[in-house]
């Protein structure tokens, strides 16, 4: 019997970032030694307060369904945590708990978007974005994000979207921004909450690396006035407290939206499990200290990274205002070798040498605008660091084996 998949599955893809983690678990069962910098995963162990907190909630029997937009302790120790973070006045009706961030994109596209609708999104963008627009018949107007700026958004292009796209319905952010580190100021938020005031555009706030700042401070759109009535903004544990593996996050919105979020958990997922959302709560409650410690180990990082790559010829980095990843542009090192970023980034883990490996991403995995760029996470220990990027510096002198490597994947050949 043969079946017919729809044209989305047929068309969907993946995440590019789990496509090289496959790629490099594979070569290191083979015996190669390689430098994980392509995943955006910490490094260190969960917080002490959310493990025990865990254990003891499956000890307890926390191990069954709940309400489906989250435990109530858990929203309103969230709400209260809000408060006091971004100075945002909400209540636990603003809360809605979800298996991470991710899955936000979907429950918002679905909250607001129809067929034909039009979604503006800066790009470079994290890759997902595009697949959850898609699914609901919109379609995804790009808007380019530059280094000479910054990498902030583009306020000149909101505006156009607003008066002159004939379906426009919604807006992406991603602040700090995944792939460039960039951050949106005070300033852009406010300039967009004019913008939009008394339009039917709903705003989709991607905040998952809201303690990794390293130039001033978080700025959140839901400080915005007026703002949080049309606004879901997304945030996780995975970044911040190290718990990506407990898949466990939350979105802040108006009580009308999350109500309806909450039902579509209910229809979907049933409910996050308890213990992960005891253990979060444990984190927002107790390990404020224990984050900001391991904040400012991944700030270090990012610098040693940035510093690091500055000594190698052809590349061109800036210090990302945010998150820990690190965006140089490597465009000269394509031009020169004839191959397009994500090769390059391939090449560094298969091709450049037999014993060793760099995991990283090609800019062109966070869309067209991203390519002679390359993305690397700082997840990786500091020497780790400093080896990763020697051996990308000889690796870029290899150029016989960059053109066995371009015979062998004659798509990644610059064209």
């Amino acid at each position: 019997m043969t079946i017919t998949l729809s044209t989305f599955a047929r068309g969907l893809k993946a995440e590019t970032a789990f496509d090289v983690l496959a790629v490099a678990k594979r070569l290191q069962a083979a015996g190669k030694d390689v430098i994980e910098l392509h995943i955006g995963d910490s490094p260190f162990p969960s917080t002490r307060h959310a493990i025990a907190a865990g254990l003891r909630a499956i000890e307890t029997g926390a191990t069954h369904y709940c309400p489906s937009p989250g435990l109530p302790e858990f929203r309103d120790a969230i709400a209260r945590n809000y408060q006091r973070e971004f100075g945002v006045r909400i209540g636990p009706e603003n809360v809605v708990v979800g298996p991470g961030a991710k899955v936000f994109e979907q429950f918002f596209c679905e909250a607001f978007l129809d067929p034909g609708d039009a979604v503006l999104v800066f790009t470079p963008h994290f890759p997902t974005y595009e697949p959850n627009i898609v699914r609901r018949g919109a379609r995804a107007v790009f808007s380019p994000l530059r280094a000479h700026n910054q990498f902030r958004p583009d306020l000149n292009a909101v505006e156009h979207f607003v008066r002159h796209e004939a379906h426009a319905r919604a807006i992406f952010l991603n602040f700090p921004h995944n792939p460039t580190g960039g951050i949106a100021t005070a300033e852009d938020l406010r300039d967009l909450a004019r913008l939009i005031a008394d339009r039917n555009i709903a705003v989709f706030s991607d905040e998952p690396y809201c303690h990794m700042v390293w130039q001033g401070r978080h700025e959140t759109p839901l400080a915005q006035p007026g703002l949080l009535d049309c606004t879901v903004a997304a945030y996780t544990f995975s970044k911040s407290y190290s718990m990506s593996g407990w898949r466990i996050g939350y979105a802040i919105s108006s009580a009308a939206i999350v109500e309806a979020i909450g039902k579509m958990i209910n229809t979907s997922l049933s409910c996050v499990p308890p213990l992960a959302q005891a253990a979060g709560q444990a984190a927002l409650e107790h390990d404020a200290a224990e984050r900001d410690e391991a904040m400012g180990r991944f700030r270090h990082k990012v610098e040693l990274l940035v510093e690091e790559l500055r000594r190698v010829d052809g590349v061109k980095v800036f210090m990302p205002a945010g998150t820990f990843y690190v965006f140089p542009d490597v465009s000269a090192l394509c031009q020169r070798l004839g191959i397009r970023s994500h090769g390059l980034a391939m090449y560094l883990l298969e091709g450049a040498d037999d014993h060793l490996g760099v995991a990283c991403l090609g800019g062109e995995c966070f869309g067209v605008a991203g390519q002679g760029f390359l993305r690397f996470s700082c997840a990786a220990a500091d020497d780790r660091l400093r080896q990763a990027v020697a051996f990308f510096a000889e690796a870029v002198t290899r150029t016989e084996r960059v053109e066995q490597y371009l015979r062998a994947n004659p798509h990644y050949r610059l064209g």
